[in-house]
């Protein structure tokens, strides 16, 4: 069982999102354009395609981060700070 962690330290609950290439879903929280917290599960880590092919230590997947991006620009996830997108992450 995954336990979901809805603290709002920061003013907003982790989301469910699904990321455009492979449909892991996740849940994400982006606090402002500079960071994003990403909480997987078991079914996301075996979905995702670049998890998948990643020869050691994974450090995140580009496609996932760009659907985050879209998200955040399309309002679907809230970027808590309210600042504009300049420096986007």
């Amino acid at each position: 069982m995954t336990r979901v962690d809805n603290r709002l330290a920061d003013g907003a609950p982790m989301r469910p999102l699904s990321c455009e290439r492979c449909a892991a879903r996740v849940l994400v929280r982006k606090s402002s354009w500079q960071q994003t917290s990403v909480q997987w599960d078991a079914p996301a880590v075996a979905a995702c395609a670049e998890r998948d092919t990643a020869a050691t230590a994974f450090e995140g997947c580009g496609a996932l981060r760009e659907t985050i991006r879209a998200a955040a620009l399309t309002g679907a996830i809230e970027v808590v700070d309210g600042g504009g997108p300049a420096g986007r992450g």
